[in-house]
């Protein structure tokens, strides 16, 4: 019963005061031989040394421990306070993703309805008639990027933050756009238009360049197909024209400085893709298939 009552005392004594001087050490022995010359007085402790406990743990209670538990429950109630903000951020930022991410959605839906419309166009369909059944699905992107537009307008300064989850689909979306305005003008989509056919401004929610460039890349990966097909269905000068528009086109993109990354791929495909066109112009003209017009256009591509 004794031993208990010391191994009390002890715990008791280091719980108020871990850090005790060699003083309160000393003092702590003393009631350490107290107690072991009471072993076969009684049950109880005299009142000498219940009131030598009470003056240890008095003693013990000093300002410093205080000051350390009120310095503790500071520094807790900060890093609770910044954790509350990260998860009220983190809240925020999840469901404005998720808005964006529902738009890029219904954008991924009507670009496919697009493409479903252009590919009639390598089955020898009329072009207007293509093209006027594809244009009915740009107001209808018009209007989405206008919603992103307005949910990127709550945080101002974070359109690279979120640009990911849109990113894709704007690429497609450039990629059919190019293909169609050549399909009707014979030339490249340039990127100011691109951004007025999408009622984008560049001043707040742009057409970002990559992604300009990444779509146009796209776009010149359906024109070996459309050779073909065009050769297929008897119109022998379609090669002639498309070699000179990607020929050209590749020579632009020559003029930038590539990094090693997404972009630079799809710029290397477009090398497949002009050599894909002059097989098919080679085989045209051994033929002898070719109008009597295309020296000229022969001798535009030379130089």
């Amino acid at each position: 019963m004794k031993s208990t009552f010391r191994n009390v005392l002890i715990v008791l004594s280091n719980s108020l005061n871990p850090n005790c001087n060699h003083k309160s050490s000393i003092s702590l022995l003393q009631f350490r031989r107290i107690a072991a010359t009471r072993d076969s007085a009684s049950l109880s402790p005299p009142s000498c040394f219940r009131n030598a406990c009470v003056r240890l743990m008095c003693s013990n209670s000093s300002s410093s421990t205080v000051a350390d538990i009120g310095a503790y429950t500071s520094y807790y109630s900060s890093m609770e306070n910044q954790f509350e903000d990260f998860r009220r951020r983190l809240e925020e930022s999840g469901s404005l993703r998720e808005r964006i991410r529902a738009v890029s959605l219904e954008m991924e839906s009507v670009t496919r309805l697009m493409q479903s419309s252009l590919l009639l166009v390598h089955q020898s369909r009329p072009v207007p008639e293509v093209l006027e059944k594809a244009k009915v699905q740009i107001d209808v992107l018009k209007g989405l990027f206008h919603r992103l537009a307005e949910i990127l307008q709550e945080c101002p300064g974070q359109y690279y933050r979120y640009h990911g989850d849109w990113r894709s689909e704007t690429q497609t979306v450039v990629s059919l756009l190019a293909f169609m305005h050549w399909l009707e003008t014979g030339n490249l989509l340039m990127h100011k238009e691109a951004e007025e056919k999408l009622g984008l401004d560049c001043t707040e929610f742009g057409l970002d360049i990559e992604d300009y460039l990444i779509g146009i890349c796209f776009m010149s990966n359906e024109l070996p197909r459309y050779v073909v097909n065009r050769v297929t269905a008897g119109d022998y000068d379609c090669p002639r024209e498309v070699l000179k528009f990607l020929t050209d086109l590749h020579a632009a993109f020559r003029m930038l400085n590539l990094r090693n990354d997404f972009l630079r791929k799809k710029f290397d495909g477009m090398k497949y893709d002009l050599r894909r066109v002059e097989e098919v112009y080679y085989d045209v003209k051994i033929r002898g298939l070719i109008t009597s017009g295309d020296s000229s256009g022969d001798q535009g591509m030379q130089t």
